[in-house]
């Protein structure tokens, strides 16, 4: 399977919890809606929780400051990748979600990339 990642920073001028609401409420939804033109099967928000925890991990080992969330995207395989923007619906998907995402999201303190798993253990299996 090939997964999107993409780290996001929420826009200066959007609260927090505001930011995490739409994401979760508005954006998510939207996502779903489009699912079946992006060709994709499984999306996953991991929203960032437990800031003074995250302050201790950030000051102990001198990083930067963490992300408001993780947006994970999965596609059966990069071809199913390449189909699902190789189509009107597709990229007009795409299109619309960037739009969207223009309206909480700091693009410039963000990132996304495209990955592949490589599962080490599992122990819930």
């Amino acid at each position: 399977m090939i997964k999107l990642v993409y780290c996001v920073r929420r826009r200066a001028d959007v609260p927090a919890p505001e930011f995490h609401r739409y994401w979760l409420e508005e954006h998510g939804p939207l996502v779903r809606g489009f699912a079946e033109d992006m060709r994709a099967v499984r999306y996953v928000q991991s929203h960032t929780t437990l800031p003074e925890i995250n302050e201790g991990f950030r000051t102990g080992r001198g990083l930067a400051e963490p992300y408001d969330g993780i947006t994970e995207v999965w596609w059966e395989s990069a071809d199913a990748l390449a189909a699902g923007g190789a189509t009107e619906a597709g990229r007009e998907a795409a299109r619309r979600l960037q739009e969207d995402e223009a309206s909480f999201i700091d693009f410039s303190r963000s990132r996304v990339f495209l990955t592949e798993e490589h599962e080490i253990f599992d122990l819930r299996t």
